[in-house]
């Protein structure tokens, strides 16, 4: 795998809907799939199409939110609720190989973050490509895109409060 490029620019907000999980990071690889799995039975059911699964992990206790993308209105029900990727400033960049490697690609981000002077800001959020059979025999073409809420580190943070 070549190394990574992050990249910084500037996301519009992007709804989505959503279930909400406090969890261990050893529990994610079960639900963050599990709740996708919950959002896209929802929207199917309602005849609304979706876009990419999302987990954006508002912070270190793994406080998330795993959905879809959605930008369709859609009565809340059960744990489906309406949520929004809150976009601004971000560093991404776009990881290639299986989820369980997924690490690297954060923290090529925070080393990123470190040599070029910003701090988090925020959440974090991962989007992950349509699963494609290819995929199935070549782990190394999974696609999925990670993503961190920054600003320079000589201005105040705009970190939610929650």
């Amino acid at each position: 795998m070549p190394p990574y490029s992050p990249h910084l620019h500037h996301v519009p907000p992007t709804p989505f809907a959503a279930i909400r999980r406090e969890v261990a990071r050893a529990d994610l690889p079960r639900v963050v799939p599990e709740c996708c799995g919950k959002v896209w039975q929802y929207l199917k059911a309602q005849g609304i199409r979706g876009g990419r699964n999302v987990a954006l992990y508002w912070d270190g206790k793994i406080r998330l939110e795993a959905g879809v993308e959605c930008s369709t209105p859609f009565a809340e029900a059960g744990e489906v609720l309406r949520s929004a990727i809150p976009g601004g400033e971000v560093v991404s960049v776009p990881h290639f190989g299986p989820y369980s490697r997924l690490t690297a690609a954060h923290q090529a981000i925070l080393t990123w973050c470190k040599a070029h002077e910003y701090q988090l800001a925020g959440p974090s959020w991962e989007l992950y490509g349509h699963w494609d059979a290819a995929w199935d025999a070549d782990p190394s073409l999974i696609r999925t895109d990670v993503y961190y809420q920054v600003t320079r580190r000589d201005e105040p943070s705009r970190a939610p409060s929650e």
